[in-house]
């Protein structure tokens, strides 16, 4: 882990949150600001993230926005949607979905956009905007799909690989059981519904309300 002061790892955060959603002119005209932040962080924070603004600034929106497409909707493996790892499309994924919900809900903050709380950069916002411990403790419980994302995008050599090794360099080392269950899950998959059981409840009934 990072030894990061708080005001670092918010920064991090931020940056992550900003670069891991779909690419849009907003988000490339906040390259500069972002840029503009790299010399407070420590340099293996600034480093990957700095890789990643580089990318940003040299290729066209269309393109970029085509590879993110290519890289998070295509793959199972790069799924942005942290309960997926360890739940699949499960009745459990719908209470991991309700305890998000809930810690959103808690402090006043609403995903915009019909994402499901769960989405990476909305937990990364949460931590950014001063929420840091609950955030944190919700990315800490899917630390491991966290890494088997990192490690599909290392093998893909994509660039959002930097994104999420900044994020992980934030985060506490991961423990010797986090390691060995996200090698499981990378070899076997999300878990998968057992055969005639209902779904707990809908997904599209935990979209939180913007």
């Amino acid at each position: 882990m990072s030894r990061a002061s708080v005001a670092q790892r918010r920064i991090v955060f931020a940056a992550a949150s900003g670069l891991l959603q779909y690419p849009d002119e907003d988000l490339v005209g906040m390259a500069t600001a972002l840029r503009s932040s790299l010399p407070q962080l420590p340099r293996e924070s600034a480093i990957p993230i700095a890789r990643f603004l580089d990318h940003l600034s040299r290729e066209p929106l269309l393109d970029l926005q085509s590879e993110y497409v290519a890289t998070f909707d295509m793959k199972r493996r790069n799924c942005l949607y942290l309960t997926y790892y360890l739940n699949g499309d499960t009745r459990l994924r719908g209470m991991a979905l309700w305890r998000f919900q809930e810690a959103f809900r808690q402090r006043g903050f609403a995903v915009e956009g019909g994402e499901l709380p769960d989405f990476l950069p909305a937990v990364l916002e949460l931590a950014a905007i001063g929420h840091e411990d609950m955030a944190v403790a919700l990315l800490l419980e899917h630390q491991a799909g966290i890494r088997v994302l990192g490690e599909s995008l290392d093998e893909m050599r994509s660039p959002y690989a930097d994104v999420i090794r900044a994020v992980e360099i934030t985060l506490p080392e991961p423990s010797p059981e986090i390691t060995a269950a996200a090698h499981s899950l990378a070899a076997q998959g999300p878990p998968v519904e057992a055969v005639g059981l209902e779904p707990f409840f809908s997904v599209d009934s935990l979209k939180v309300r913007s």
